[in-house]
């Protein structure tokens, strides 16, 4: 799935959009440090937090204004990180409060559908199996019986 959101060609509006993107992000993540359930993994998840608020700032700045500052790849640099799918869930919740409450309606859409797609394959990615339980596993469940080859 590709994300072609239209160009902005508008200084102003681009700066504008620009500056609501610094604003999403910080309270993403001042939101997120403050949670119960996602404070831990980010806080012992992002050793320098200016420097990772300044790359995600990129992402979503190339994401919804074509940029060029973003050049790295999320999902790898996400898959070390102590989560549980149920962390999935709380991640798009706090980020839709932080993208709704800062972001002109338009990119705050745009950057829901694109949160929530990554959110999906992020999860897909690191759970590919179903455990014993029923639920996303990170590897096989333990089977007892034999495999036939």
């Amino acid at each position: 799935m590709t994300f072609d959101f239209p160009r902005i060609d508008d200084a102003a509006e681009r700066e504008r959009i620009e500056t609501a993107i610094v604003a999403c992000v910080r309270d993403f993540y001042k939101r997120g440090l403050a949670d119960p359930m996602l404070g831990p993994i980010l806080a012992g998840g992002i050793p320098d937090l200016e420097r990772h608020v300044t790359t995600v700032v990129a992402f979503w700045s190339k994401s919804l204004l074509h940029t060029e500052r973003y050049d790295g790849h999320p999902y790898t640099a996400h898959t070390h990180l102590p989560v549980e799918p149920e962390h999935f869930a709380r991640w798009l919740e706090l980020f839709t409060q932080a993208a709704r409450a800062n972001l002109p309606e338009t990119q705050a859409e745009q950057a829901l559908a694109k949160a929530t797609h990554m959110a999906q394959c992020f999860q897909a990615g690191m759970f590919p199996f179903t455990g014993a339980d029923g639920r996303p596993s990170r590897t096989p469940a333990e089977t007892s019986a034999p495999l036939n080859h």
